[in-house]
């Protein structure tokens, strides 16, 4: 059985003094819940300070993007080297890194087997824009996507990423996708094609989150599917309350 998994992607928000204190609530808010793997991913600036506001508590931490050299001449970039020795999981490919920043499906499969090498979990996110959706292309589009995050990477290494599908027309905009069609995308897009590169078993053990416009109202209709493994959520990782009730709402029935 897979461990649902939400990991909170604060974006660019949050001062040091505010993700110490969100990371505060939240802590309060699932020290009693069992079952869930909770993840933080603040900004760089905040990683430490929460670090330490988690304490012993359980909840992972993790970094939103980065390098995937070890040191050198690259201004501004973070590489796996330096969160390895912060936190345990790194947001790889998410739709904004990809249309603001121009990363292609080759550099978050570099990027991925970096941070297997240096005891990371990517979170390698995938999914379609709105026009591809309409097209019918989301099954191809999606494959691709795993297939190429994937290359190279061993089987044994393979089950431990996770996978969040987020559907580009659905990040941000308030428009959930439909939960039993996210479901259908999962088992046919993503573990199909995991299935095809390391066999059924390895498909059924790597874990696929749900992302875009997650919500407490809504998180219980896709916790319920079979092939969803708990969610990447934006805006509502940012209070603790609406953050706490999607975890709470993730847990195994």
């Amino acid at each position: 059985m897979r461990t649902p998994i939400v990991a909170g992607n604060w974006k660019m928000h949050k001062t040091i003094a505010e993700a110490v204190e969100l990371t505060r609530d939240v802590r309060r808010g699932v020290m009693d819940v069992e079952g869930v793997q909770v993840v933080l991913c603040p900004p760089f600036t905040a990683l430490a300070a929460v670090r330490e506001a988690i304490g012993p508590a359980g909840i992972g931490l993790g970094a939103q993007n980065m390098h995937y050299e070890e040191q050198g001449a690259f201004t501004g970039e973070i590489s796996p080297l330096m969160l390895a020795e912060l936190c345990q999981y790194v947001i790889l490919g998410h739709s904004e890194r990809r249309q603001y920043f121009g990363e292609t499906d080759e550099g978050v499969n570099k990027k991925a087997r970096a941070a297997l090498a240096h005891g990371l979990t990517p979170i390698i996110c995938v999914g379609e824009n709105l026009e591809q959706n309409r097209a019918g292309e989301t099954a191809a589009f999606v494959g691709g996507q795993v297939r190429a995050a994937f290359e190279g990477i061993s089987a044994e290494d393979a089950a431990r990423i996770v996978v969040a599908y987020e559907p580009i027309w659905a990040i941000g905009t308030g428009v959930a996708a439909v939960p039993a069609e996210v479901n259908r995308i999962i088992g046919l897009s993503i573990r199909g094609a995991l299935a095809d590169m390391y066999g059924e078993a390895v498909a059924q053990s790597v874990r696929v989150q749900y992302g875009g416009s997650v919500k407490p109202d809504n998180v219980a209709d896709f916790a319920v599917q079979s092939e969803i493994d708990g969610a990447l959520v934006g805006g509502a990782s940012l209070r603790a309350d609406s953050f706490v009730a999607i975890v709470k709402a993730s847990r195994p029935r």
